[in-house]
This record gives C-alpha cells, sequence and structure tokens, in this order.
C-alpha cells in the first residue's frame, strides 16, 4: 500500500471506528455483518451497505485485505448479516477476481459511491446464506 493509501485508510478507519459506526449501528434498519473477532473470539460487528440477491449478500470493501471484518473473515468465514432487522447466518467467500468496481453498479447507489470514492483496494465479498 503505498504512504496517500496508508494515509487515506488511517484517517478513513478512525472515522468510521469512532464516529460513524457507532452511531449507524444503532440504527434498526442498518445492515450489520457480524464476524468472529480473529483473536479475542468476540463477535464484532460492523455496519455496511450491500445487496441480496437470492440466498447470498454482496458487499464490496474499500480497504479489502486490509479492512479488520476482511482479516476476521479470512480466520472464520461462519458470520452473521443483520437485513431489515432480521438475522441471516452464512458463509462469507473472498472473491478477488470479481470486478469490485463492476459489482458496485449493481449494489445501494449511496454506499457504492462513498466506497468508489474512500476505497483503495476494493474487494468483492459474497456472503452464502444458509437460511
Amino acid at each position: 500500500m503505498s504512504r496517500s493509501h496508508e494515509t487515506k485508510h488511517r484517517i478513513v478507519t478512525t472515522f468510521q471506528r469512532r464516529v460513524a459506526n457507532p452511531l449507524s449501528k444503532r440504527l434498526p434498519w442498518q445492515t450489520l455483518l457480524e464476524t468472529t473477532g480473529r483473536t479475542s473470539g468476540l463477535p464484532r460487528r460492523t455496519p455496511l451497505g450491500g445487496r441480496r440477491v437470492g440466498d447470498s449478500f454482496w458487499i464490496v470493501s474499500e480497504f479489502g485485505l486490509a479492512s479488520q471484518y476482511v482479516r476476521n473473515i479470512q480466520a472464520d468465514a461462519k458470520v452473521r448479516v443483520r437485513l431489515n432487522g432480521r438475522w441471516h447466518t452464512g458463509t462469507a467467500r473472498l472473491l478477488p477476481d470479481d470486478d469490485a468496481r463492476a459489482r458496485l453498479k449493481a449494489l445501494p447507489r449511496y454506499n457504492s459511491a462513498a466506497v468508489r470514492a474512500l476505497g483503495t483496494q476494493l474487494l468483492t465479498i459474497r456472503v452464502d446464506f444458509d437460511d
């Protein structure tokens, strides 16, 4: 990661961790991804945008493998996703060969615009639901 990407990553993730995420996690309609902390083993909830298509949920991570929730998925792919107030269990799959920029065109507009504007290492993730 270049120095400018590292700086952008640090600024954006600090804002998300301290301001945006604590507020948006409280909103009942906010989509949440729950992973298991790779070190702590505790549930970690991350607000995000994406779209359900059939029995799958599609996400694009703005910082790819540098995102903490992506690193948690690498350690344990079993996740939960809260959609419209209901939790769904599933298995997350990292799709580095997917065209993440093209994928964003099929996901919610405002979230996709933010991911495109702020992201430096886009990575597509698909969660295949068990239920």
